[in-house]
């Protein structure tokens, strides 16, 4: 014969949900019957005295938190390395290389002249 499927029927094992839970403390001692398990998630902490399937808590230790991810992750930024990397045309390509007029050269006054003569008179009046 088959195996049937039940949906949420009885849960077959009785592992509890709090040894994989980070805010969950599991003790077990020599005896099978020697378990405690301690739920840390509320204040203060309380001790359960049943088999956890299901909690809405449920935090797993296994897989990392954001700040972990985020200490992890690696900041790639979007750059073309050649001609022969695939994908889109940077638009500094479509750019001409030079300028299609030449911009007026503007000329600025000479500031050291007229500081020339001052320095000149400063070091009179010091000797």
């Amino acid at each position: 014969m088959g195996k049937l499927l039940v949906k949420n029927g009885t849960p077959v094992g009785n592992d509890h949900l709090c040894k994989g839970c980070r805010n969950g403390q599991y003790i077990t001692g020599y005896r099978e019957s020697d378990v405690l398990v301690i739920c840390a998630l509320s204040t203060p902490n309380f001790q359960l005295p049943f088999v956890v399937h299901q909690c809405s808590d449920f935090s797993d230790k296994h897989k990392p938190d954001w700040e972990q991810m985020e200490k992890l992750a690696i900041n790639l930024q979007p750059v073309r390395v050649s001609k022969k990397t695939r994908g889109f045309n940077v638009a500094n390509t479509l750019r001409p290389e030079q300028p299609e007029y030449e911009p007026a050269a503007v000329k600025k006054p000479e500031e050291d002249e007229e500081f020339d003569d001052v320095d000149a008179d400063a070091e009179e009046v010091l000797v």
